[in-house]
């Protein structure tokens, strides 16, 4: 489920505008100034939102962006069925933690930010499991950092999951809720 779809399921009135920025670019050059992964999350959420706000200047702008991180390593989005399957490969067993972050701008300048961990424990599973698992999700798992889909089937891969289901999915959204109900962008 895509960040605008939990935005409208939840109620949130809204237009998707994508961010037009170079993810890799920002990751690796935060990581060569020595910064931590929740900081660099936190950078891609609010280097999105201010992208946005150039072209929507009076417009309350969000931006989210979310980090998978194992033993000190940042994944990217697979390109290909090969490398989700290398990426649930080096999980399957083992525990990663997905950071969620969300940056909220309103003309030129960041009003709220907020950052969420959640903690995934994956499952032993055969190889031939990794094969079925892939062809039957489908090309969306391209579009995870994870390679699975927590709302779909990937469900079947872990055994343990720890923090909030809409951090998983990429969008701290009971705490934007909260934000947008304060400033009175939603209803009470």
């Amino acid at each position: 489920m895509v960040r605008s779809q939990i935005l409208e399921s939840a109620g949130v009135s809204h237009s998707c505008d994508p961010a037009e920025i170079d993810e890799r670019e920002l990751k690796e050059r935060m990581a060569k100034q020595g910064a931590d992964v929740e900081t660099t999350a936190a950078a891609l959420a609010k280097a999105k939102a201010e992208e946005v706000q150039k072209r929507h200047p009076e417009a309350l702008i969000i931006g989210a962006d979310q980090i998978l991180e194992y033993e000190g390593r940042w994944f990217d989005k697979p390109q290909s069925r090969n490398g989700a399957a290398e990426t649930l490969r080096t999980l399957r067993g083992r525990t990663h933690r997905l950071i969620s972050a969300v940056a909220v701008h309103q003309g030129e300048e960041c009003i709220w930010r907020h950052l969420e961990t959640a903690s995934l424990t994956m499952r032993e599973f055969s190889n031939a499991f990794l094969k079925r698992y892939i062809d039957d999700a489908g090309p969306g798992i391209l579009e995870s950092v994870g390679a699975y889909r927590l709302e779909q089937t990937g469900a079947q891969l872990f055994t343990r999951i720890e923090g909030n289901y809409f951090t998983v999915l990429g969008l701290p959204l009971l705490p934007l809720l909260g934000f947008l109900r304060h400033v009175g962008a939603l209803g009470e």
